[in-house]
């Protein structure tokens, strides 16, 4: 029996720890790793205390996690942590699901029930990675404005004076 790897999501909110518990209960057998994923957006200051501290955050974060893991018996965990570039933490977390290749990838979809109390149910499922497919995305293409003439893009420096002494010593 071959070793899968299964990736969980690590972020602050409990539909995160209830995926990791699911995926613990449901999912893990004996020799699987259990990755735990946490991506954190950039910031626009660049600042690398700022970077430093969320990536900090996050790792310490998924250290909470691994603790859960630790209470079941035998589980092999990994932790990555990693920086989205902009809104484009889906599309990082989807890459980075693809790098690691991973088997399974547990999601709890809340879903809202008309029932008196009007409480949430939790809908656990487990995303299919063979299908999982990002689109490849390419730059925008910069426009370039063409030059109708071509010697407008060559310029003259000065006359060297070297050239007309030579023409003069003929």
């Amino acid at each position: 029996m071959d070793a899968r790897k299964i990736v969980v999501i690590v972020e602050e909110v409990e539909a995160s720890r209830t995926a990791l518990l699911w995926a613990l209960h449901n999912l893990l057998r004996y020799g699987d790793i259990i990755t735990l994923l946490h991506v954190f957006p950039s910031i626009k200051s660049r600042s690398k205390k700022k970077m430093r501290r969320l990536r900090l955050k996050g790792f310490q974060l998924a250290l909470s996690f691994k603790e859960i893991c630790n209470t079941f018996f035998n589980t092999n965990v990994e932790i990555v942590v990693a920086e989205a570039e902009g809104d484009e933490e889906g599309t990082r977390i989807a890459a980075l699901v693809r790098e690691i290749g991973a088997s399974a990838l547990p999601t709890v979809v809340p879903l809202q029930t008309q029932t008196a109390d009007s409480s949430t149910n939790m809908d656990f499922s487990q995303i299919e990675i063979a299908s999982l497919h990002v689109p490849d995305i390419h730059p925008p293409k910069i426009p370039y404005r063409i030059c109708p003439d071509p010697s407008a893009i060559i310029w003259r420096s000065r006359k060297s004076k070297r050239r007309g002494v030579l023409r003069n010593q003929t």
